[in-house]
């Protein structure tokens, strides 16, 4: 019986500690993509910076007063939420805080008379919010991870799209902010139409007044330049999430190779126990045969 019971527990430790050497990879592979996916964050601000100072420039110019990504809408009926999520797990709560953030807002949308349509990113996404039968426009995959920045345009010119179609009347991003490698949270920020903030402050004006030179017109360079400034801003989300998606994967593996070394100490223990019974039991069985032997003689 005890015999049996450590062959077992053997075989328990075997598979625990196998499983711990997939857990301790998968969380030195995500460390090492933190700092690739960090450096990438870093890198887009620039770029997402000067773009949002020529959208301003442009607008205190005057140009965009008829761009249909700049006029709000006077009464939001649909908003569209772009939820970044993975692609795949094992990365502890990392999906159930953008999804369970959207879902709420959705709810709150619901009570206020005002419908929804989700734009799902990564197939954790997609599958959360079909299942329970959301309504989903339409959803990409396959990229969380390593995102480009023609996933991005992809993307921006299909909810652009959908405002400027009417459609929708509002445009969310839902994801998660890197902050470090250690601090991580969810956001939600506003995408079509572009905020107040961005469009006002421009330097368009020299400190004598006069109005600096546009060529095309200002009208003319901010149509153009609206739908970057949106790629740009699905594609820092998307970087963003895909940082964070890392480090959430890194510390969920950390913590399972620490529950998997905690695991094998105490099957050893209840193992090295069982094996010390059997030991005794023998001994027992071999000191009363004995005993029997002597006491027949």
């Amino acid at each position: 019986m005890a015999g049996g019971q450590e062959r077992i527990l053997r075989g328990r430790i075997r598979s625990v500690q196998a499983t711990k050497k997939i857990t301790r990879a998968m969380e030195l592979i995500a460390a090492s993509r933190i700092v690739k996916a960090q450096q990438r964050v870093v890198a887009a601000v620039p770029y997402s910076d000067l773009i949002t100072e020529v959208v301003r420039d442009l607008s205190a110019a005057g140009a965009g007063s008829s761009a249909p990504l700049l006029a709000g809408r006077g009464e939001v009926k649909n908003v569209c939420y772009v939820v970044l999520s993975a692609d795949r797990g094992l990365c502890g709560g990392y999906n159930a805080g953008v999804l369970r953030a959207t879902e709420g807002e959705i709810k709150a949308d619901a009570l206020a008379g005002r419908g929804h349509v989700v734009v799902a990113i990564g197939r954790k996404a997609e599958s959360y919010f079909r299942f329970r039968g959301y309504n989903i426009a339409e959803s990409f995959a396959g990229f969380t991870d390593n995102p480009t920045y023609a996933v991005a345009k992809e993307i921006g010119e299909y909810v652009t799209s959908l405002y400027e179609s009417g459609q929708v009347d509002r445009v969310e991003l839902v994801y998660t902010r890197f902050i470090t490698a250690g601090s991580q949270e969810v956001v939600q920020r506003p995408l079509v139409p572009l905020e107040q903030e961005v469009t006002e402050g421009g330097d368009a004006k020299a400190a004598t007044g006069h109005d600096y030179e546009f060529e095309p017109s200002p009208d003319t360079i901010l149509e153009t330049l609206l739908p970057r400034y949106v790629e740009a801003r699905v594609y820092a989300a998307l970087l963003n999430a895909a940082a964070s998606e890392h480090a959430f994967r890194q510390r969920a593996m950390k913590s399972a190779t620490d529950n998997a070394e905690e695991l094998i100490k105490n099957l050893s223990r209840i193992m090295n126990r069982a094996r010390q019974d059997s030991i005794t039991t023998e001994i027992m069985e071999i000191v009363g045969g004995a005993e029997a032997m002597n006491s027949g003689n």
